[in-house]
């Protein structure tokens, strides 16, 4: 099995003549199977893909009215679950001419060789001949992915991804129409524990872009609600679980520091209160951020080792912070847990983010 059993799939909307060339390109690369979906062009636009369509290799699926990216890449998938089911995947290409078929078979390859997971073609976005507006949008949008979403891409837009067939039927349940559809993508693939790995490709923009029906600012807000809603939704599961494990820690360490009270010095008395209720709190913790937080599935072990170098790294800047204050400010015992919920509410945002991107990776 070879990237000639991969199909090569082309949304496009009131395309020029490049369309052709992309579709000759990739039959001349070796693809055996090309799906083209006509997304709702007009009357005008419609040569491009009747000349496409007399390729033997070319099918040709089509919209009536433009329902956008995301809505023609799932009819294509579903067409493909129903009529291929030996295809061994997709890889989705841009009809504007912007993906080389070099790095279309590259990808398509590659995602053979690994085997269950999806490919992307990323881009350089240092190379010089990068439109500004391009390469700040992709800083842009790559840093919200890292910080929100914990997702280490290099090109978040790349319209270039081979995508494994059995991965087909998540993709047509995906939200999404337009261009927010290929980043719900990521967040699919996430949710079915699905490996994504990057294949460098060339960088190739027109002047201008004339091809393209992105939308700046009404498709880049699209694409930040999705990413916010995400990292939201997963934010809020942390601190469910980080709330319930709080009360545990929080409740027996009241307990013990109460019962101890002043029978021994301050500092064995926090050791006392502190230890034990974090290491009731953190047996729960881990489980819940592990199977209903995370989803992680990487070995039990690696993740439990990860997860407690984090939480005597951060128990001990409790502890340590604890009784700097409650020393500086001459607290009693009683004022003590007061101080322990101001510094254990600031570790625990940076907590989530390493077991974001970290502990549960």
């Amino acid at each position: 099995m070879d990237f000639r059993d991969v199909t090569a799939v082309l949304p496009s909307l009131n395309p020029d003549g490049t369309l052709e060339q992309v579709v000759d390109s990739l039959l001349e690369a070796g693809f055996r199977e090309i799906v083209l979906i006509n997304d709702g062009s007009d009357v005008s636009h419609l040569s491009p893909f009747l000349n496409a369509d007399r390729h033997p290799e070319v099918t040709l699926l089509t919209h009536e009215v433009n329902r956008g990216k995301g809505a023609a890449m799932k009819t294509a998938f579903a067409w493909l679950l129903e009529h291929r089911p030996e295809c061994a995947g997709v890889v989705t290409v841009d009809g504007d001419g912007q993906h080389l078929a070099e790095d279309v078979k590259n990808c398509a390859q590659r995602m053979i060789d690994e085997g269950d997971k999806v490919v992307l073609g990323c881009r350089n976005f240092d190379d010089p001949h990068v439109p500004w507006k391009s390469r700040t949008g992709n800083r842009i949008t790559r840093m919200v992915f890292k910080i929100f979403c914990g997702f280490p891409i290099s090109d978040t837009q790349t319209g270039l991804r081979a995508i494994p067939y059995s991965c087909l039927p998540v993709m047509c349940r995906t939200v999404g129409d337009r261009y927010e559809y290929e980043t719900e993508m990521f967040f699919s693939l996430k949710r079915e524990h699905v490996g994504i790995v990057e294949e460098k490709i060339a960088t190739v923009y027109e002047p201008g872009n004339p091809s393209s029906h992105f939308k700046p600012f009404r498709d880049a807000m699209s694409i930040y609600r999705r990413i916010i809603a995400f990292s939201c939704g997963q934010l809020l599961a942390f601190i469910l679980s980080s709330g319930a494990s709080f009360l545990i820690d929080y409740g027996l360490f009241a307990l013990l520091d109460f019962l101890v009270g002043n029978q021994v010095s301050r500092l064995a008395r926090l050791a006392l209160a502190t230890f034990p209720a974090r290491l009731v709190s953190s047996l729960f913790n881990y489980t819940v951020n592990r199977k209903a937080v995370f989803h992680s599935v990487g070995p039990v072990k690696k993740t439990m080792a990860r997860y407690y170098a984090l939480c005597v790294v951060q128990t001990g800047a409790s502890f340590g912070l604890v009784f700097l204050f409650s020393t500086l400010l001459k607290a009693t015992p009683a004022l003590e847990p007061a101080i322990k919920l101001g510094v254990d509410v600031a570790l625990f945002l940076v907590s989530y983010q390493i077991q974001q991107r970290w502990v549960f990776r």
